[in-house]
């Protein structure tokens, strides 16, 4: 079982560059990649977004990548064709405002195109240890949600072996609460009658339609097989989050119907203790991927 929010990050100095791959994630309904990279490292998006679909199905990852270069591969070009150019361009100026200001060394070098940088570097000579990082990156990451899921199927299981020994009250409360239904209707039908007496075989087929109506025998047995759903669910290698989701709103609705049947104190107990189990069971699975 692996968990949605997981953490890795990884770095490499050179005498030339510093490297930084950062990856974090966070819960969401489906699988979302944000990147925050430099613009020449963009070029290997579509490779990293591979690598990380690899490891992760389901959340929002976030991708940092930071690239500082220590020694820059820098060349300057005089561009000595608009020398030329800039010198009329000045001596006309003089002319036109009347001055007999001589351009200095700073106003040529300030001239747009002049002086024109030329980096040297080749951005692929990043790939290979852009990759790499991200590989160690990505296997802190998936040992962070490793561990995370594993605290989480262990909660998962208590919580289940909660909702289970609940259901087992319930079930032994079945049999009781079908009697307790008998009861009132006979003292409903004595209160109504009295000594008149009443037909027993009307009075069979109302207990009949009463149980159909009230009796939570059916939501046991499919309660229980959510529940065993549920605990084999816990131990599956893949991605389990949106199955154990349906599983728990599944799970929800039976007890909710099992509450409104019941008209037993023991019974209406134990399924509050369910429901609050519950609600710990959806909220641990909303983190699962």
């Amino acid at each position: 079982m692996l968990s949605m929010t997981g953490y890795g990050y990884a770095e490499r100095l050179t005498d030339d560059f510093l490297l930084t791959v950062e990856v974090k994630s966070y819960n969401n309904r489906y699988l979302e990649i944000v990147h925050t990279l430099p613009n020449s490292l963009s070029r290997f998006e579509q490779e990293m977004d591979r690598l990380i679909k690899e490891v992760v199905s389901r959340g929002r990852v976030e991708l940092s990548v930071r690239l500082k270069q220590i020694n820059i591969d820098l060349n300057l070009h005089v561009d000595e064709g608009v020398l030329p150019q800039y010198r009329q361009a000045f001596e006309r100026i003089t002319r036109l405002v009347g001055s007999k200001q001589e351009p200095s060394l700073g106003d040529y070098l300030a001239a747009e195109g002049v002086v024109v940088s030329v980096r040297d570097t080749e951005v692929s000579r990043y790939e290979a240890p852009l990759m790499e990082l991200l590989d160690q990156a990505l296997l802190q990451f998936r040992e962070s949600k490793e561990r995370e899921g594993a605290a989480t199927r262990d909660d998962l299981t208590r919580l289940a072996r909660q909702l289970e020994e609940g259901l087992g009250v319930v079930a032994s409360y079945a049999g009781t609460l079908e009697q307790k239904l008998k009861d009132n209707l006979i003292t409903r039908f004595d209160e109504m009658l009295g000594s008149k007496g009443y037909d027993e075989n009307r009075f069979m087929q109302e207990v009949a339609i009463l149980l159909s109506k009230y009796s939570v025998n059916e939501e046991i047995v499919r309660l229980q097989t959510h529940i065993e759903a549920l605990k084999s669910l816990l131990n599956v290698a893949e991605p389990v989050g949106k199955r154990l989701d349906f599983l728990s709103q599944e799970m929800n609705r039976e007890i909710n119907t099992i509450g409104s049947k019941s008209i037993l104190v023991e019974i209406n107990q134990q399924v509050v203790q369910m429901k609050d189990s519950l609600e710990n069971i959806r909220e641990q699975v909303r983190n699962i991927e």
